[in-house]
């Protein structure tokens, strides 16, 4: 990369985890024919280091869930994300932009606690929690966290709130594209690694597996959208890019802890090279 490009240093930063099954996280697992049987889930955000610029702040992508959420959900916290990016040596406060890949609980929590950020968001997915009475049907209100939605209304009226459309360049080497699917606005983001391309796809995919076998998480707004999202998660795969899910456990397995305080909880997908 030459000298001055945009260029981040990515770490994948788990927070919580549980146990499910196939049979809960897959649509419709019975109709492949195997047993079910017990699966892993980790739960991330992701931070952003500027190596092109070292004097500013790091972007935190997503914010996790609102601990006692996730308590009462039955999600093992390992730790909070507030004290996570503590260990990580990041001020909420003094983080500029946290784009948010979708309006999901898990992924919304912690709003409260990056008062001074833009927030980008897709426009679909803001206006589908907002305004569509949809919403409010239990199997969307159930993956919803009413709380970070009035914080999202609350930066709108802040002019904190930055609504995509398609595709948006949120900053030097950092684009954030609509796929829908898992979440009607469910956004993917593009972002200039310091050893090549990196594609945080978050819940546009949960799993290695599920973009390699084209088998759809249990939870989705569209089912053809999210099929049309693993079509173009492989193509940035095909072209050499790191496509990143968004709650496999295997991410901790395939790159390199963080030094530090962090170490138990982070891993530097720009550190190593891996592949769907």
């Amino acid at each position: 990369m030459s000298a001055g490009a945009p260029s981040y240093r990515v770490l994948a930063v788990r927070y919580a985890e549980r146990e499910t099954t196939y049979v809960d996280a897959y649509y419709r697992w019975p109709s492949y024919g195997e047993p079910d049987g017990p699966l892993a889930m980790s739960y991330y955000f992701w931070v952003l280091v500027p190596l092109h610029d070292p004097g500013a702040p790091p972007i935190v992508v997503d914010c996790g869930f609102d601990p006692e959420r996730g308590a009462r959900m039955g999600r093992r916290c390992l730790c909070t994300p507030a004290d996570a990016l503590d260990r990580l040596g990041v001020d909420p406060a003094a983080v500029e932009l946290l784009p948010v890949s979708h309006i999901h609980y898990d992924h919304v929590g912690n709003l409260q606690l990056f008062a001074n950020a833009r927030l980008p968001v897709a426009r679909a997915e803001f206006e589908f929690w907002t305004a569509d009475p949809v919403a409010q049907r239990e199997q969307f209100a159930g993956h919803a966290d009413p709380e970070g939605i009035e914080r999202l209304r609350r930066a709108a009226i802040q002019g904190r709130l930055q609504l995509i459309d398609d595709r948006a360049e949120l900053a030097p080497g950092l684009t954030a594209i609509r796929v829908g699917g898992h979440a009607p606005g469910q956004l993917i983001f593009e972002v200039a690694g310091e050893h090549g391309p990196v594609v945080l796809a978050s819940d546009a995919i949960h799993y290695y597996e599920e973009l390699r076998r084209r088998r759809p998480f249990a939870v989705f707004a569209d089912l053809a959208d999210m099929y049309r999202a693993y079509e173009r998660l492989t193509g940035y795969a095909d072209a050499g890019a790191l496509v990143v899910p968004g709650h496999d456990p295997l991410v901790m397995d395939r790159f390199p802890r963080v030094d530090g305080e962090a170490a138990d909880l982070a891993v530097c997908v720009t550190d190593s090279r891996s592949s769907t």
